[in-house]
């Protein structure tokens, strides 16, 4: 196997030592500023807070429509609008200080948020050290001078699922120990990164490599803040018991665990006056469970494919109400799983908004052009696959009569990194995939007719030129076309076809074609909350 490393290296390499220079300079920086925070706090920076202050007078004061007054009334500026049903459920804590709780929470706590950061380090490597004994923990400062240079960075021998979906989780923790700590979407991404290169330089005696930095800062920075956006949205739902308060609060820590600490450590933990919070957003959730039927051998799915059970779950997170402009106000998480030879998880897809606006306005219809971040996973019995990605999408709705609605996506963009499987490489004890960027493009359309019958049509592809492994490049498509009917109130019946194809073009070895047809029937429940 060879190691293509020059290009992708020599930009990284300059990348983290802008990155050291500038989050140094962050820190010492901070303390400053901090004092300027704790003896100016007139000058505080959050609307919400504006907000909050008002909403708390006049549910002090008066019943569920002056809230709903003042909510019509609240300044265009103010970027959170709380849902009617929030309001009166605020209005009816009479007694809750809702001023003091947030501008008591809404301040940045740098040294907690950098001791939970250190210790997502500190424990793993004390593990591997003292309880498992390792080898590759024994670390010294040798090894890690020698790991700062730029001949050092190599590419590593894990497992798929390990690199793939393994070190995006732990990554979300170095997110999330300074998003839960009022830091700012772009402060977290930053810590997330700098959490990936200190445990690769500092964590152990194996060189660093480039795809677990890669992985670990771009899928943790996504599953980081997605589990913030999704703990916050179940906290901030209605309730008026201690019990549904503490089901909430047991909900939203198993989804974001270091926002839940940090609210017990703040006395917030099912607290009225300390531990409410406002949000604004909308989830639909479909959760489907149905047969598949498949063929990753003779390509024939109707006489001799197998069959097996599934279950998929679709999260649709919206917020009607912000600014597009800001990073996650919409994301869609697809998370399936089934019995199939594979593996249980057969696929996590998360497509994130980061940038957006109206487009084409002098166009019939509505368009938004969005720059949107992805995290791709799929395994099934023909291959495996796994990319990060940053596409620029299309988006556009078309009213077709009174009752019909057809929208559209047209995108496209770099993968950062992808990783395909190649049967001719073994590198290490356990690496059987190639890594390398590429390019993909993405189209779909969906028709929704009488807000009871649903049609799409989506396709994605992509190519992708290896530079760790065997001298080859790859192309990805995926086909799938769908048709839903509700059947009664939430309840409804899904139909799926499609075609994943994966080839694999070598420069030493025959081309590799993998095919995977199905057929999915299942059925569904929608909700919305």
């Amino acid at each position: 196997m060879k190691l293509y490393l020059k290009p992708y290296c020599s930009i990284l390499f300059f990348l983290l030592n802008v990155f050291k220079t500038f989050f140094c300079a962050l820190i010492f920086s901070y303390f400053p500023a901090m004092a300027t925070i704790q003896t100016n706090q007139n000058n505080v920076q959050y609307t919400i807070r504006d907000t909050a202050h008002r909403l708390g007078r006049m549910c002090l004061k008066s019943s569920a429509d002056s809230v709903n007054q003042l909510i019509r009334n609240t300044n265009s500026r103010d970027s959170i609008a709380v849902s009617r049903q929030q309001a009166k459920w605020i209005s009816d804590q009479i007694h809750a200080k809702l001023s003091d709780s947030t501008l008591n929470f809404q301040k940045k706590n740098f040294l907690r948020a950098g001791i939970e950061w250190f210790s997502i380090q500190a424990i793993p490597a004390s593990v591997n050290y003292f309880i498992r004994k390792d080898p590759v923990s024994h670390i010294s400062f040798k090894n890690f001078f020698s790991h700062l240079k730029f001949s050092a960075w190599t590419w590593d021998d894990n497992l798929f699922a390990t690199n793939q979906i393994a070190h995006p989780y732990h990554g979300q923790f170095y997110f999330n120990s300074f998003r839960s700590n009022n830091f700012s979407f772009w402060q977290s991404s930053i810590a997330t990164v700098a959490g990936s290169y200190i445990w690769e330089t500092a964590g152990e005696t194996e060189p660093p490599s480039v795809n677990d930095i890669i992985n670990t800062s771009f899928g943790g920075t996504i599953l980081g803040e997605m589990t913030h956006r999704l703990s916050h949205h179940i906290l901030a739902r209605p309730s008026l018991t201690k019990g549904q308060r503490n089901k909430k609060e047991i909900l939203a820590m198993l989804i974001n665990p270091i926002n839940g600490l940090n609210r017990l450590l703040d006395g917030r933990w099912g607290n009225t006056a300390k531990g409410i919070v406002i949000d604004s957003s909308q989830v639909h959730t479909e959760a489907e469970l149905g047969i598949r039927r498949f063929d990753a051998k003779e390509h024939n799915v109707i006489s001799r494919g197998k069959n097996d059970i599934y279950a998929r779950i679709k999260l649709i997170y919206n917020n009607e109400y912000a600014d597009r402009k800001k990073p996650f106000n919409d994301f869609i998480l697809n998370l399936e799983i089934g019995s199939d030879d594979s593996s249980i998880v057969n696929a996590v897809n998360i497509y994130a908004s980061l940038y957006g606006n109206r487009i084409l306005s002098d166009l019939t219809g509505t368009h938004r052009g969005i720059v949107s971040a992805h995290f791709d996973f799929l395994r099934n019995e023909a291959f495996y696959y796994g990319s990060q990605s940053i596409n620029y999408n299309v988006f556009s709705n078309f009213n077709i009569g009174k009752h019909t609605k057809l929208t559209t996506v047209l995108g496209g963009g770099p993968v950062v990194l992808a990783a395909v499987p190649d049967p001719y490489l073994h590198f290490g004890e356990s690496r059987t995939y190639d890594y390398g960027p590429g390019m993909d493009v993405r189209t779909a359309a969906t028709l929704n007719t009488l807000n009871r019958f649903k049609f799409g049509i989506d396709y994605r592809g992509g190519y992708f030129v290896t530079i760790s492994g065997n001298k080859s490049h790859h192309y990805l498509h995926t086909v799938s076309t769908s048709a839903s009917v509700r059947i009664w109130k939430n309840f409804g019946i899904n139909l799926y076809s499609g075609y994943f194809r994966l080839e694999g073009r070598y420069r030493d070895h025959d081309k590799v074609n993998k095919d995977y047809p199905f057929i999915r029937l299942a059925l569904a429940y929608n909700s919305e909350y």
